[in-house]
């Protein structure tokens, strides 16, 4: 199992730390902050994928942290989803939503390879 001694090591986590301060500033701003349902549903969903790295990396075995991973993966895919509506509504720019969309697939990736990563680390133990 990697060595991360505190999930705030955990780069990904690290990074779904950042989207989620970015999904709040913009949608406390504007339209999106009257939006009550999308709002809530966006924060939700960034909240999501870094409570689900956190628990996974507290939990007792590879396979668990990986399932987690997999959790806090389908948020931000989730959050990718909320955020067409919000670029339809005109709630946010086309630029911050190429530049969060991209970012949520970089989270993606990251965690689905971390997954991978213990789940093939859990079968030579």
């Amino acid at each position: 199992m990697p060595t991360f001694t505190k999930f705030e090591e955990i780069q990904v986590w690290q990074k779904a730390r950042e989207i989620t301060n970015r999904v709040y500033l913009l949608s406390n701003s504007g339209d999106f902050s009257r939006d009550f349902s999308l709002r809530d549903q966006a924060k939700r969903a960034s909240l999501s994928i870094m409570a689900n790295i956190a628990e996974g990396h507290g939990r007792r075995t590879t396979v668990e942290f990986a399932n987690f991973l997999n959790i806090a993966r389908t948020s931000a895919i989730e959050l990718q989803s909320h955020l067409y509506i919000a670029l339809d509504l005109n709630y946010i720019r086309k630029n911050d939503f190429d530049d969060l969309y991209d970012e949520l697939e970089q989270v993606s990736k990251m965690t689905l390879s971390l997954a991978r990563y213990l789940r093939d680390s859990g079968k030579k133990e």
